[in-house]
């Protein structure tokens, strides 16, 4: 039997994700809402989205507990939030190609969609909802913590994705350098401008763009300590 070639797509994740997940659940994970307006207003990944972030949770906290039973609860949380944030889950999604299977709308398409961490992120929690459905708890467990725990035995992320521009000023003590520098730009008019940060530490810099300085600030800074420590895995 010949398989289309959005068949042997997700054939490819399912294998990379070592899991069976049904085709329709895993492709209405795939859909974004951008897709689904373009095309009849048909379902989007929300709902899955609504429900993989429970399953991960859940997962994620029974594993810190079991696994450090001598850490408390203030750290749980801290460490919790670093793996479940959307920074990390997009980290996720890019180690297993999940850019190259979302189903996106032209303006999306063309405006870097597929690699966008909001929608990376998302689209990783709807393929745990898709496959808490599809499979069971037990299965859905197993894989977010296949996916997870790399980040997990990668501790010094945690800071950095609940708070990259702390972790970058840590990092610029640790190298003996001034603190971080950022420099901020805007474009467009009020209502709808966009800010790009560059933040400098030592010899290295890195851009970052958002709707708030802030924002740009953040992912500038989560950028740049990115180049300098791989993912977990990579």
């Amino acid at each position: 039997m010949t398989l289309r070639t959005d068949e042997r797509a997700q054939v490819s994740l399912t294998e990379k994700l070592g899991v069976e997940i049904d085709a329709e659940l895993l492709s209405l994970a795939l859909t974004h809402r951008s897709y689904a307006y373009e095309n009849g207003a048909i379902p989007h990944n929300e709902r899955l989205e609504f429900l993989g972030d429970s399953v991960l949770g859940l997962a994620v906290t029974a594993m810190l507990y079991t696994r450090f039973p001598d850490v408390p609860e203030g750290d749980l949380a801290k460490r919790r939030a670093g793996v479940v944030s959307t920074l990390a889950l997009a980290d996720v999604a890019r180690r297993i190609g999940l850019g190259a299977h979302l189903r996106l709308g032209r303006g999306e398409e063309q405006t870097g969609g597929r690699d966008k961490d909001s929608i990376l992120a998302d689209a990783m929690e709807a393929i745990f909802g898709a496959t808490f459905l599809s499979a069971g708890r037990a299965e859905a467990d197993a894989l977010v913590l296949r996916l997870i725990t790399p980040l997990v035995d990668d501790p010094a992320r945690y800071g950095a994705a609940v708070d990259p521009k702390t972790s970058v000023q840590e990092l610029a003590s640790r190298l003996g350098v001034d603190p971080p520098a950022y420099e901020i730009t805007s474009t467009g008019p009020d209502h709808d401008r966009r800010f790009t940060a560059v933040v400098t530490v030592g010899d290295d810099s890195a851009s970052g763009a958002g709707t708030s300085k802030k924002q740009a600030e953040m992912a500038a800074a989560l950028t740049l300590w990115r180049s300098l420590h791989p993912p977990a895995g990579a």
